[in-house]
């Protein structure tokens, strides 16, 4: 029996997806993100603390080659996946170890930009929130369509 292994993260691209392939050929994208934690350190301070924690993300197939088109520096994703611990030596023999969030969905949050045509303060969408991922028919509204890659339009 597996024991629980899961994962949900949210917060910005620190910089653009990196696509790569394996020597078979399938598809392997690799994300960092960012994810901003607010904490009041002091209740006699005002104001809030900012921590940030950074994450390394990997996809795979086609989910890997979504994540490549669709994501780009500072645009707002969530994950959802499991923890993967890569363990290796150096060179002079010394143990090494990295934990990387392999993501099994993967939403893109909503990117809005300022129109000259509109009056000041009011934005619109320039790309709408998108789902990648183990999305199935009972996960979307009546409303909304899935397309051949499992991405909900």
């Amino acid at each position: 029996m597996n024991n629980l292994n899961s994962i949900l993260i949210e917060g910005n691209l620190v910089k653009d997806p990196l696509l790569r392939s394996t020597t078979k050929g399938t598809q392997i994208c690799t994300m960092r993100i960012a994810s901003n934690r607010f904490y009041k350190q002091d209740n006699q301070a005002p104001g809030f603390e900012k921590e940030v924690s950074f994450f390394d993300v990997e996809t795979w197939a086609k989910l890997a080659e979504a994540c490549h088109t669709k994501g780009h520096k500072g645009r707002g994703v969530r994950v959802v996946g499991r923890l993967k611990e890569d363990r290796w030596n150096s060179v002079d023999g010394k143990p090494h170890s990295r934990v990387t969030i392999v993501a099994e969905h993967v939403e893109f949050r909503p990117e809005f930009k300022k129109e000259a045509k509109q009056s000041a303060g009011e934005l619109s969408v320039a790309e709408p929130a998108v789902t990648y991922g183990d999305v199935t028919e009972s996960d979307v509204s009546s409303n909304a369509d899935i397309n051949a890659e499992g991405v909900i339009v």
